[in-house]
């Protein structure tokens, strides 16, 4: 399709555009293939209002602007002037916005940054393939993941509070958590859980029903999962870590973890495009994700969202990319409101983006360590934080850099979503805040001779099996879904291709693990024990 695009209508004083192009995805494992999932069930109250806060009037619809091929150079429109005096090309980074898009082949994206204090949105192509429906700058899209970060600000709030103690046993404030380990469960805190140090595994996928109780039920049926390593050890991404801090808000509230986000984070700083509950998501332009198809043909998910209630503390937040910056912009701020209100205290700002603990895995989404919720990166020497979600064929981006006062927000709804968003960040990050993000993660043309027999073997953890092993004189895997998630996936198998003698890469992992290669990285604990690690989660050596 021609890279033509039609100007459609003014919202909050930027552009928006309409374009089309194709999709290549993954799930929200991180996994490519040809996926059949498994949807929530449940009652829906929808006597009430839910969402609580009004809506804003939409601004008149501006008359189009004449066509303007991707070729033309910028109209003067296009170059805006901050408060600063600070010059931003948006007609730049439309196009290129455009541009990429279709090159990686991902049906719709929105983009929204803050620089100066100043908030920009842009959008591009569709958000349902099969409706042609536009995406917009308003368009809501899943957040998969980030929505921890959410979680992490709620739990910081308490602890100013004095209501919780970050390094108190959680047992001390909830009673009935538990975890297979008896003595696991005395010790594990909410720091750890903030930090994902608990040991606590993160596949652990359960439907407990629509009720205000979802949460609840979720703790008490987690309490025999395995535990991925003792508490302390290591770092193993961990979603049941986040449900039960979900579950803390809840307890020490009075309130649902729903309720408390809105009441004490997404009312006091206006984000009037922002919820986690699916009907709430119905009077807005919502993206749906997108799947690769037998043929790679980019089709629609089976299902908007498959996520139960419960996931809401780790997984389900939905949001504009403009309402995910301004929530980061109060991390810049250090926990005030555009309007004055303090929302967090800087102390607690500042205690987030410190790091809790380092990672053996740097690539998969980008970490060089953990704070309390937000991924930690260094590019070279230059801090940033953020963190990345995915839900089922939606992928979001959040990256900010705290000293050029950055935020950059990217959502997506399928394709080749990691590489549009490297290609993308790292132009826009090197030009409004001086980052230069580290090139792919890849092997070298020339890959060192490595012996994989030290880790040939099988690693487990809840829901998944890896098996490592020498085939055809190569390093080889096999990555299979089991226990409670048998079935979501075909057997995934892949050649490793050594960078070092514990870190190598998968072929066929698939564009939203680490652009084009799938990192896989092995460890060993003090006491000896091997550890596999696959999409940040540590998986033990059990044979």
């Amino acid at each position: 399709m021609s890279k033509k695009a039609q100007q459609g209508s003014k919202w909050n004083d930027l552009r928006t555009w309409r374009a089309t192009g194709s999709w290549e995805a993954s799930d929200s494992w991180g996994l490519t293939g040809t996926w059949r999932m498994e949807g929530a069930s449940g009652s829906w109250d929808a006597t009430q209002d839910t969402f609580g806060r009004p809506h804003p009037a939409p601004e008149p619809e501006q008359a189009a602007a004449p066509v303007t091929t991707a070729e033309a150079p910028a109209a003067v429109a296009d170059v805006i002037e901050l408060a600063t005096g600070r010059r931003v090309d948006l007609g730049h980074w439309q196009r290129r916005l455009d541009e990429l898009r279709e090159e990686h082949d991902v049906p719709g994206a929105t983009l929204a940054f803050v620089v100066d204090d100043e908030v920009q949105e842009l959008a591009s192509g569709v958000l349902n393939r099969q409706t042609g429906v536009e995406a917009t700058t308003d368009s809501v899209f899943q957040l998969g993941s980030i929505a921890k970060v959410y979680t992490a600000a709620l739990i910081m709030q308490l602890v100013e509070s004095g209501d919780l103690d970050l390094d108190a046993p959680v047992v001390s404030v909830l009673p009935e958590f538990a975890t297979i380990d008896p003595e696991a469960t005395k010790v594990i805190t909410s720091r750890m859980l903030l930090s994902h140090t608990s040991g606590l595994t993160c596949d652990f996928h359960l439907d407990t029903g629509r009720g205000d109780d979802s949460l609840a039920k979720y703790v008490e049926a987690a309490k025999g999962v395995a535990m991925d390593c003792p508490p302390g050890t290591a770092v193993s991404y961990s979603g049941i870590g986040y449900v039960v801090l979900g579950r803390i808000v809840e307890v020490l509230t009075g309130t649902t973890w729903d309720q408390a986000l809105k009441d004490r984070l997404l009312t006091p700083l206006g984000l009037t495009h922002t919820m986690t509950l699916p009907e709430e998501v119905l009077p807005f332009r919502a993206a749906m994700g997108h799947l690769a198809g037998p043929d790679g043909e980019q089709t629609l998910a089976p299902a908007w969202d498959l996520m139960p209630r419960a996931a809401g503390p780790a997984a389900r937040v939905c949001a504009t990319a403009g309402d995910l910056v301004r929530f980061a912009k109060l991390h810049l701020d250090g926990g005030g409101a555009a309007d004055g209100t303090r929302v967090l205290g800087p102390d607690s700002v500042a205690a987030m983006q410190q790091r809790e603990t380092d990672v053996p895995d740097k690539w998969t989404v980008s970490a060089d360590g953990w704070g309390l919720g937000w991924t930690l990166y260094d590019w070279d020497g230059v801090p940033g934080f953020g963190h990345d979600g995915a839900s089922i064929g939606q992928y979001a981006y959040l990256r900010v850099v705290p000293g050029a006062g950055v935020a950059v927000a990217l959502l997506t709804n399928g394709g080749g979503s990691r590489l549009l968003y490297a290609d993308l960040l790292r132009e826009l990050l090197a030009d409004l805040a001086d980052v230069t993000m580290p090139a792919p993660f890849a092997p070298a043309e020339q890959p060192p001779a490595v012996d994989i027999t030290p880790w040939a073997g099988t690693y487990k953890r809840e829901g998944v099996l890896i098996t490592v092993s020498e085939r055809d004189g190569r390093p080889h895997l096999v990555y299979a879904f089991v226990d409670g998630m048998a079935g979501y996936s075909p057997d995934l198998e892949m050649e490793l291709v050594p960078l070092s003698d514990t870190v190598f890469a998968g072929a066929g992992g698939g564009a939203s693990f680490a652009e084009d290669w799938m990192p896989v990285v092995f460890s060993t604990l003090d006491d000896g024990t091997k550890y596999a690690y696959i999409g940040m989660r540590a998986a033990p050596k059990t044979a």
